[in-house]
């Protein structure tokens, strides 16, 4: 990982641990930092923004959700704009800095970074599991 400072939590019970990089190495940086790996350990997202989610995902999230609103019976025209609507629900709850942060759910992890320390972001993590 490369950043300012990384910042390690390791999940009591030794089988989970997380490493997030911050663009940050500020001390309020690195206790925001902590309760992000915490984030990581506990909602387990995919990428940190949506710009990491890979494009096959993208597009089978797209089929999916097109195919859910015509079961549903939606009219075929609307099942992409309701598809979409469907992708924009699944980077919210699938990538990081998108996700509720789970401290505080009137925040996203983003917005309580940013609340932290103006411009403080995540660059990558790592999430480990031995279960």
């Amino acid at each position: 990982l490369s950043a300012d400072q990384v910042v390690a939590y390791n999940h009591p019970g030794n089988q989970l641990a997380t490493l997030v990089a911050l663009n940050s190495g500020s001390e309020v940086a690195v206790d925001a930092g902590k309760q992000v790996a915490m984030q990581v350990a506990a909602m387990n997202p995919m990428a940190v923004s949506k710009d990491g989610i890979d494009s096959k995902t993208i597009e089978r999230e797209i089929e999916v959700g097109k195919d859910q609103a015509i079961q549903e019976g939606k009219p075929a025209e609307m099942a992409e704009k309701i598809a979409m609507g469907r992708l924009n629900k699944f980077f919210k709850e699938n990538t990081l800095l998108s996700q509720q942060f789970v401290r505080d759910n009137k925040l996203t992890v983003e917005q309580f970074l940013n609340n932290t320390e103006k411009g403080l972001t995540v660059s990558e993590f790592k999430r480990f599991s031995l279960s």
